[in-house]
């Protein structure tokens, strides 16, 4: 653990040095690299830096135990310092956890009705306003890409890019099927109906990390359907992009945004590359979880993840256990999403550090 502190703090080094480079400033794409990285890097820096100052006090304090009028006094000191450097130490044991590369990207949302009907249909228009509410309340931007309508006014996919500060971190945990248990508008008998949607979380493809061969997309355009003001929907400017067309392989992505059809034709191929890092990066964890048929929590987006239950003003994630399982309803779908979010990213940690335990007793017993 020692060691690779050693070489964190000696990264931190580097890419402060670096971040002062003007090749570095001048280079857009390297200085966002550089902090990003730095951003990461700062909280394991700064405790590593507490626990020198703390070690210092504590061997300061221990020197005075020999003064007889001082001891008293400095064994209390000694035991809030060493409590505070075990508390230090776990805190870096977390940090030092695995991340997901992912995490800092921009995400790719797309949201679509399951069973249900037209219900499933509205129960999507709910999640999209709780994620531009979530989003709004993590200072993160979400643009709906495209959408297509259903009946009563709601929605039977849309797809959204969402952009901001580790908004894939903030959005990862909401892919899968949810449910929603209520009585539609349209039920004249009281009756409780389940309805589902589908979440996916993409995050967007960064330059070069995929291989898109334009020969094999089909760009079409036409002219904007739905709100959007008469220059959109006027002109040809939406853009339908077809990876493989009429194969197994087959990907459409469609951008209806804005007005630009060169702005769309741009963002259709970005989600056209993130949709393509996703089926590549699934291909490679099936493969992973049929190596390790002992792996737990496959992320699998068939499995119900979450179900909303209306009368019971009770939102249940599946995943989660004892009191961190239900949330008030009204408040998550009002965007409060961060307990269930926090409370995910908290049972992910103490997973880690189960495994972690486990292969530190594996090598000690192997030694």
């Amino acid at each position: 653990m020692s060691a690779r502190l050693s070489e964190l703090r000696s990264e931190f080094s580097l890419v402060e040095r670096a971040l002062g480079d003007p090749a570095a400033l001048a280079d857009g794409r390297e200085y966002t690299r550089l902090t990003r990285r730095h951003r990461e890097l700062l909280p394991l820096v700064t405790l590593l830096r507490e626990q020198e100052s703390v070690e210092t006090d504590l061997a300061g304090a221990r020197e005075l135990l020999a003064d007889p009028d001082m001891r008293e006094l400095a064994q209390g000191e000694v035991r809030a310092l060493e409590a505070r450097l075990a508390d230090l130490a776990a805190e870096l044991e977390v940090l030092l956890l695995p991340t997901d590369p992912d995490d800092a990207k921009d995400v790719i949302l797309e949201l679509r009705a399951g069973a249900g009907g037209a219900e499933a249909g509205l129960f999507v228009t709910d999640l999209l306003r709780m994620y531009t509410r979530y989003a709004e309340s993590l200072n993160l931007k979400l643009n709906v890409l495209d959408a297509a309508e259903s009946d009563l006014g709601g929605a039977s996919k849309v797809v959204a890019e969402v952009s901001g500060e580790n908004a894939y971190r903030a959005l990862k945990w909401e892919r899968g099927v949810h449910r929603v248990q209520r009585v539609p508008a349209t039920e004249s008998q009281g009756r409780i109906h389940t309805s589902t949607a589908t979440v996916a979380v993409l995050p967007e493809a960064e330059p070069g990390e995929v291989s898109l061969d334009l020969s094999e997309v089909r760009i079409d355009v036409f002219r904007s359907q739905g709100a959007g003001g008469q220059g959109v929907n006027t002109t040809d400017s939406a853009v339908r992009a077809v990876y493989r067309a009429g194969t197994p392989d087959e990907i459409m992505v469609v951008c209806q945004d804005g007005r630009s059809q060169i702005k769309n034709r741009e963002k259709a191929l970005q989600v056209l590359a993130s949709r393509l890092a996703e089926r590549e990066r699934a291909e490679r964890q099936e493969t992973e979880r049929q190596e390790r048929a002992s792996q737990v929590g496959s992320g699998d987006r068939s499995e119900k993840i979450r179900t909303y239950n209306y009368p019971q003003n009770r939102v249940t994630d599946h995943r989660l256990e004892g009191e961190n399982k239900n949330h008030p309803l009204d408040s998550v779908v009002a965007g409060a999403l961060g307990p269930v979010v926090g409370a995910l990213a908290r049972d992910e940690r103490e997973r880690q550090l189960l495994e972690l335990a486990a292969q530190e007793g594996q090598r000690h017993g192997a030694a």
